[in-house]
């Protein structure tokens, strides 16, 4: 059998191994899509930086910050919610609805979050408002970065303005991020006065570096290369979600205006598009959409306005890019009205999901117990035989009492048969029901002993059930455990 040479592969081992960054320069544009940004953007950025101040009274004695991560006294206040560690599956809760809603905005719209909400996006774009305010729009931008070898003292200050501001938005985002885990009024004091714990200069620092430089300097290459996002949204969307799109079948064929007229003027085909690069010059990520779906695009619909404005001037229809998707371009194709499907079994299910999560945890929350008690056996001795022949069971008890303010519950138990219980160190003015004042807002820990006749309990092991009730509200927690013979 003849044998055949190995095919021998190739390589270019002379390409770089990553892409490096191409500085974008995005214009600046007027239109619907440029409003509803510097609206969400307002909005979200009032939220953070303002939500600290905000006062919720919850009573004499209790932090009166509407949002605060108590994390000395392991506590998280939200508005009226208070939540104690015991209870970190509302957390989860809020995990699992929050990733729901992502996918159902990914279904409905494709990337709107990264778009119009994700924070890598809202300081971004604050951050481009800055440096067009500062250093002009696009054209002045890339001119004085070309003229850079020549740089002047009114250069000089605009990039030192410039980068001043960003450094005071990066700062306050860090401070106000804080704020979040102390009482607001008092931090700051403590910040402006360096009496404050040096944990908070710490993070205020490494917040300020971060947004300085994600914001600042890395921009779109976060939402390319770090953010994972684009990838699973990629996984996740269908046919029928809704992206910014650039309608080829209206754009092509594309060619300059004066052209196209005479294409038109002689009976020939010419697209709509202009070829202007309007959408290109606006785009945050540098991006062509007439090149279809791309990772890098976000979703913004910038380029949206920035078409439209192009299509008015010269008296044709707008929305030559806009949220569409394929099926469409493929239905106006075939001479057919396009549909729009937003309500499909996809959306239903997400959206059902997230009633359910939604609705188990508010359910939760509303008849969730404000007083709780845990029992714990004593493992050595696990049980005493008493001179007149009782047995004696040991047990630690925890009772947590939820409220604002100081609460007298008694103990009772059920299961063995004429058993007592005590409760050691604590004097009861009802020895056979003991009455304990439990603090407001805190846990309390008993050691209780359970004593019964060894002749009418002669199972090596029953269940014993602890009941604590509240006596003025009648609130009422239980918990199980054995009692056992020697």
């Amino acid at each position: 059998m003849a044998k055949t040479a190995p095919i021998q592969l190739q390589v270019d081992d002379d390409g770089p191994l990553y892409v490096a960054q191409k500085k974008v320069y995005p214009q600046s544009v007027k239109g619907t899509f440029r409003r509803v940004k510097w609206g969400l953007m307002a909005f979200c950025l009032g939220v953070y930086y303002l939500l600290p101040f905000v006062r919720w009274n919850r009573g004499l004695g209790a932090p009166d910050q509407a949002v605060l991560v108590d994390l000395p006294n392991s506590r998280f206040y939200f508005f009226f919610i208070e939540l104690w560690p015991q209870e970190v599956y509302y957390f989860t809760g809020l995990l699992i609805v929050a990733a729901l809603t992502l996918f159902l905005m990914n279904s409905v719209g494709g990337r709107i979050w990264c778009g119009y909400l994700c924070p890598q996006t809202v300081w971004t774009d604050l951050f481009y408002a800055v440096e067009r305010w500062v250093e002009g729009d696009r054209r002045e931008r890339m001119r004085k970065d070309a003229a850079r070898g020549t740089m002047k003292l009114q250069r000089f200050a605009e990039i030192t303005l410039k980068h001043s501001i960003w450094l005071m938005i990066a700062w306050w985002t860090g401070g106000a991020w804080v704020l979040y885990f102390n009482d607001a009024p008092t931090l700051v004091k403590q910040l402006v006065t360096f009496e404050a714990p040096m944990l908070a200069y710490i993070w205020i620092a490494i917040l300020t570096a971060t947004t300085y430089v994600l914001a600042g300097f890395m921009r779109e290459q976060v939402c390319v290369y770090m953010c994972p996002w684009p990838r699973i949204q990629a996984a996740l969307t269908d046919e029928w979600a809704l992206n910014v799109t650039y309608k080829y079948d209206r754009g092509e064929k594309r060619t300059s205006l004066k052209k196209a007229n005479e294409l038109r003027a002689s009976g020939e085909v010419a697209g709509d598009c202009i070829d202007c690069y309007q959408c290109v010059a606006v785009c945050p990520t540098g991006i062509d959409i007439r090149d279809g779906s791309q990772l890098d695009c976000i979703q913004c619909g910038l380029c949206i306005d920035a078409c439209d404005t192009v299509m008015t001037k010269i008296g044709r229809e707008t929305r030559l890019i806009g949220y569409d998707n394929d099926l469409n371009i493929q239905r106006r194709q075939a001479g057919k009205p396009p549909i729009y499907r937003i309500v499909r079994p996809r959306t239903i299910v997400y959206s059902a999901l997230i009633s359910v999560v939604g609705a188990i945890m508010l359910y939760a929350l509303m008849t969730r117990s404000l007083l709780d008690v845990n029992v714990l056996h004593d493992r050595n001795p696990v049980a005493v035989k008493l001179s007149d022949g009782s047995i004696r069971n040991a047990y630690t008890v925890r009772l947590l009492n939820k409220r604002g303010f100081d609460r007298v519950i008694a103990i009772d138990i059920d299961g063995p048969v004429n058993a007592s219980v005590h409760v050691v160190g604590a004097d009861s003015v009802t020895p056979d029901r003991p009455m304990i004042v439990l603090g407001r807002d805190q846990t309390t820990e008993l050691r209780v002993l359970v004593t019964a006749p060894a002749e009418n309990n002669p199972q090596k092991s029953i269940a014993v059930r602890f009941r604590v009730t509240d006596i003025g509200l009648g609130e009422v927690a239980s918990a199980t455990d054995n009692f056992v013979s020697p």
